[in-house]
């Protein structure tokens, strides 16, 4: 249900801004878009799930959050993370 430890570890490789990156706003969207992708695939089949519904939201708000920051702070960066993780097409 939730993304395995090698497959964070390279969504880290991929974003992170320098070596040893682990909490930069990139890489943390990253990481929240794996797991909300991730979620998203479960509710296909478990439609009930409202538990797991309202972490999904919190995990949208905290991602919508992070991504307005980095659009006040750093515009560049912004729109290479949105072509990178195909987001706001």
């Amino acid at each position: 249900m939730s993304i395995t430890a090698e497959a964070k570890t390279g969504i880290v490789q991929e974003h992170q801004r320098h070596e040893g990156d682990t909490g930069s706003a990139e890489v943390q969207i990253a990481l929240l878009t794996a797991r909300i992708n991730d979620l998203s695939g479960h509710f296909q089949t478990h439609k009930k799930d409202f538990a797991s519904r309202r972490g999904l939201l919190k995990m949208v708000g905290k991602r919508g959050s992070l991504l307005k920051y980095l659009s006040n702070t750093a515009p560049q960066r912004y729109q290479q993370i949105l072509k990178k993780l195909e987001l706001r097409k």
